[in-house]
């Protein structure tokens, strides 16, 4: 049987250290009969991870592109380059933020994963289902990113059985070439966030399931809590700006968002993030 492809998809920005240690960590995987083909597009860093990328591991194909490409378009970019490379087709796409340090094992669990729910009816092969990865803290080894559930999108626990979820966080995601080729790649209304959280939602309702891990394959920190819109002391002028700029929640891609995902609720989930920012600043001041 010939190894799997896989095309792996990420993007940069002036992280130069993190990429290099993410790389460093996809590129020793061992126990796995993969060929792996890593797609970095690096959105105009100032601190050289272009080229330190370049020198470390020089078999990454890197795309500079301006700092205007945030993750949603840069992942859409490294998707369309994974297709056009001319190497052999992928059979499957790994979603793969810079900030996650695989564990040695990593690709080999999300593969495992795949192919246990295929045998239990997850698609033949697993090749149907979408694999999701949970990461841990580095610190206390509790869960940062995985799959999400509910209304209240909880994250979903490793439990050490393949764990069904509704949608996911895009740090690290399996995707089958059958499911890129049926529902597309991040949809291209959502330049950074969100883009994750719909494909999931696009994926159920095709009748695509997905799975989380039955353990942590990696570590990735939770981003700093009381940064952007929610630092103390701005202001609901600034904090204002902050929830609405292209970075957590523009108002054109959040109403796109709530209006596909929230039925009935989508005008009340459209305008409440702005209304509680704005008490929760003027409170703070």
């Amino acid at each position: 049987m010939e190894p799997p492809q896989i095309a792996v998809l990420m993007t940069s920005h002036n992280r130069r250290e993190k990429t290099l240690s993410a790389l460093t960590a996809l590129a020793g995987q061992h126990s796995v009969s993969a060929v792996v083909r890593t797609h970095l597009v690096d959105a105009g860093s100032s601190d050289g991870t272009a080229g330190a990328v370049r020198a470390a591991h020089p078999g990454v194909e890197v795309m500079e592109v301006g700092p205007d490409v945030y993750w949603g378009h840069g992942m859409r970019l490294a998707s369309r380059n994974s297709r056009m490379s001319g190497a052999p087709h992928f059979d499957h796409q790994l979603w793969l933020n810079d900030d996650v340090v695989l564990d040695a094992d990593a690709l080999s669990v999300l593969l495992d994963t795949a192919a246990a729910v295929g045998s239990a009816g997850g698609g033949a092969g697993g090749g149907d289902a979408v694999i999701v990865g949970a990461t841990r803290a580095r610190a206390d080894a509790t869960t940062t990113y995985s799959g999400r559930v509910g209304r209240a999108l909880a994250l979903v626990e490793p439990s050490g059985r393949p764990e069904p979820c509704d949608t996911y966080n895009g740090n690290v995601v399996l995707v089958p070439r059958s499911v890129r080729d049926r529902i597309g790649d991040i949809d291209k209304v959502f330049r950074h966030g969100m883009g994750d959280y719909d494909h999931g939602y696009r994926a159920r309702r095709a009748g695509i399931p997905v799975y989380v891990t039955p353990r942590h394959i990696g570590t990735c920190d939770r981003n700093p809590p009381l940064t952007g819109s929610r630092e103390p002391g701005i202001g609901v002028r600034e904090a204002l700006r902050r929830i609405t700029s292209q970075r957590e929640l523009p108002p054109r891609q959040w109403w796109v968002y709530c209006a596909r995902h929230a039925g009935v609720r989508a005008p009340v989930l459209m305008v409440s993030p702005y209304v509680k920012t704005a008490a929760r600043a003027a409170v703070g001041r």
